[in-house]
């Protein structure tokens, strides 16, 4: 054992851990409830239930309307079967929107109340969850560091404690964890706030990596806030987070709205700017129904911790995957069971500060909307879970309907080309059912079908118009307004094009999901702005090739088709240039400086938080030489010493558990490899291995 040196020998008894202080968290009974048992009792608030009427009233009367008008357009003479499935199929698409536009237009009539901010000094603990799977170290401690000391900055730094809860499982991104950690923790006062855990087998995912916090340490804090790895939220906003949990004694998680900050990329841009001139009104008027009943978005909120850990244990599901097995989207399913034990769930629609990015390419984005598909069409088996309150079970409906209205618009249109291929190319059936004085054949209002889709477009973007008129008349937007407006153009050019290329992929996604292909986990890329031509051609060249299909079929069927369709046709046939120009970061770089488009409040005045993160970020690159190999490991004393004091019992191989990655790298470890020649796989596994490990340092397996 002389390689191992004790470079700070308190930290090397304790580990960068506090005691522990457990909590109990049972698994919830998803079949069963006794309302009895529920923890509080909401109060009713009779301004939210008009709200809810006028909500499901006014899209209830939008969506008649425009059926109706379309039942005009096509009842020109008797409707055929082919006219009744699009009569259905745009019930169900308009039906969808008018929700959206209804629920806005209730946010721009509603009046904001505005509410005094918390002062007083914070009573009770909060501790600040980071949750990391494969992530850029440097960024997220950046982000730790600097929340920390913005939070002492403001006076309550000895109220908040930060854990880096971490699963990853690639051995360079651990090493380099525990480096920057430690790095870190240099600072004393970083030190006592700044906690790092890394389960040696990440069990259950997210979902396993909070219940494991809760079981171990939810006992000390009375709150918990949870980040994501992209996560990043002001000092004053964590603070009148914990004043409001702690002033409504009914409040189980109060959830904010981030907006999208550090875009480089066209899509990232785009996605940036319009959640920040929409967002907030959109956001207004869902806090306006939600009421107490309100959703989680899985992080950017805080939560009281007896709530979750006696309400929100969440159970495997029966079945195989993709229904059965793990709950992935869990965040709604968490919302709807804290509301069902009688706690309150609210958006705090009125909090600024709050933050994450967005994915910088199609096929991230592509990658994170398929895991999240996944989990939304699981909740279809959830809404009926026992003891729900009805908007907990619209928000999970709501969430699968996201991704199902992708396949029912294709189905529109494919319907669409159906009937104008009968129209053009099926003779009239003179003798439909024995004699008739006219035939059955289908026939539609033209000077009606063209107002009907004005009204649909408008209808479509009536949020997006009001979220404009909204963001120019804020202060924030002083300066911008003539720039907001073109970017406003400029953002639903891309939109445009982009949305049929998400419509087939989602469509793919549903398909694979019900047919019961699973999406697996793996970690994001948040910063890639170039993506190879050949990668851009294998994951769009059906996109393209669908476009050009359905665009040669219209044609054949009528060039006025073609015109019909040619908005959604144009986005998948340059689905390819269109993926490459989104995904760039110089041009979003043009964008930013030299024409000044898409350009937000936050990036005239970045968030303090933002830059503080990216110093310290660029400052832990900077000084901090993680060891990359398992040479490099071994030849650290400090490194070593610290990975073997770090190593997390409560979560390691157990005696008699098999493991099979383990075994065959202790295999090849055994017939003279050396251990960077591994796998990755099994070399994470033998550094998880204090046996092993505590074997390989003694020299008696050769190196």
């Amino acid at each position: 054992m002389d390689r191992l040196a004790v470079a700070n020998p308190e930290e090397a008894e304790t580990g960068p851990l506090p005691p522990p202080s457990p909590r109990e968290m049972p698994i919830q009974d998803l079949r069963r409830f006794d309302r009895s048992t529920r923890a509080r009792r909401p109060r009713f608030d009779g301004g939210v239930f008009l709200s809810r009427l006028a909500l499901f009233g006014g899209t209830l009367a939008l969506t008649a309307w425009l059926a109706h008008e379309m039942y005009l357009v096509l009842a020109v003479g008797q409707l055929v079967a082919i006219e009744i499935a699009m009569l259905v199929l745009f019930v169900i698409n308009i039906g969808w929107i008018a929700f959206g536009a209804v629920s806005t237009l209730l946010g721009l009539l509603s009046t904001p109340k505005p509410r005094p901010r918390g002062t007083a000094p914070l009573r009770e603990r909060v501790a600040l969850l980071l949750p990391v799977y494969n992530e850029d170290t440097a960024q997220f401690v950046g982000t730790a560091v600097a929340t920390l000391r913005a939070l002492a900055e403001h006076g309550e730094g000895e109220t908040f404690d930060l854990f880096v809860l971490s699963d990853t499982n690639k051995a360079e991104v651990w090493l380099a964890e525990e480096a920057m950690i430690a790095e870190a923790r240099r600072d004393p006062f970083v030190a006592r706030h700044l906690f790092y855990r890394h389960r040696l087998r990440n069990r259950e995912r997210k979902v396993g990596n909070i219940s494991d916090w809760i079981e171990r340490w939810g006992g000390a804090y009375e709150y918990f806030v949870v980040f994501d790895a992209d996560s990043l939220m002001e000092a004053e906003t964590i603070i009148e987070l914990a004043h409001r949990i702690a002033d409504d004694p009914d409040a189980g998680l109060i959830q904010t709205v981030p907006r999208l900050v550090n875009g480089r990329t066209v899509l990232a841009r785009a996605q940036q700017f319009a959640t920040r001139v929409y967002g907030p009104l959109l956001a207004r008027g869902l806090g306006v129904w939600f009421g107490n009943a309100g959703n989680y978005w899985g992080h950017n909120a805080i939560i009281r911790t007896e709530a979750f850990a006696t309400a929100a244990g969440l159970p495997i599901l029966e079945g195989r995957k993709p229904f059965g097995g793990l709950i992935m989207s869990h965040d709604f399913v968490e919302a709807a069971l804290i509301r069902r034990a009688g706690w309150s769930v609210i958006m705090a629609d009125d909090l600024a500060g709050s933050y994450e990015q967005a994915p910088p390419n199609l096929i991230e984005l592509v990658a994170r909307d398929r895991r999240w598909c996944q989990g939304n069409l699981q909740h279809l088996g959830l809404i009926g879970t026992a003891g729900l309150h009805p908007l907990s079970r619209l928000h999970l409906a709501m969430g699968a309907m996201s991704y199902l209205a992708s396949p029912l618009w294709f189905l529109f249109l494919l319907t669409g080309m159906l009937l104008a291929l009968h129209a053009n190319l099926v003779p009239p059936n003179y003798f439909p059912d024995g004699w008739s004085l006219f035939p059955t054949w289908p026939q539609i209002d033209a000077r009606r079908a063209m107002m009907l889709f004005g009204l649909c477009m408008l209808v479509l973007y009536l949020p997006k118009l009001l979220g404009l008129i909204a963001f120019l008349a804020e202060r924030a937007a002083r300066g911008l307004r003539v720039r907001a407006f073109l970017g406003f153009f400029v953002e639903n050019i891309v939109s445009a094009l982009l949305a049929p290329v998400m419509m087939l992929t989602q469509t793919r996604s549903v398909i694979e999901i019900l047919t019961g292909a699973d999406s697996g986990w793996r970690a994001q890329s948040r910063d890639a702005d170039h993506i190879p031509w050949s990668d851009l051609w294998r994951f769009h060249h059906r996109h393209m090739l669908v476009g050009v299909v359905l665009g040669v079929l219209a044609w054949l069927i009528s060039w006025s088709l073609l015109a019909w369709m040619s908005p959604a046709l144009t986005g998948m046939i340059v689905s390819i240039p269109l993926a490459a120009f989104v995904s760039s970061g110089a041009v979003g770089a043009w964008l930013k400086r030299r024409a000044k488009l898409l350009v937000t409040p936050e990036e005239t005045h970045p968030p303090a938080v933002a830059t503080a993160a990216e110093a310290v970020a660029e400052d832990m690159r900077r000084r901090c030489a993680p060891p990359a190999t398992f040479a490099e490991l071994l030849a650290d004393p400090a490194a070593l010493e610290r990975h073997m004091t770090w190593l997390d019992g409560p979560t390691a191989r157990q005696p008699g558990e098999a493991d099979p990655t383990l075994a065959a790298g202790w295999l090849r470890l055994s017939d003279g490899a050396a251990p960077d020649s591994l796998a990755p796989g099994e070399l994470y596994a033998v550094l998880a291995s204090e046996k092993i490990m505590r074997r390989l340092i003694a020299g008696s397996v050769a190196l």
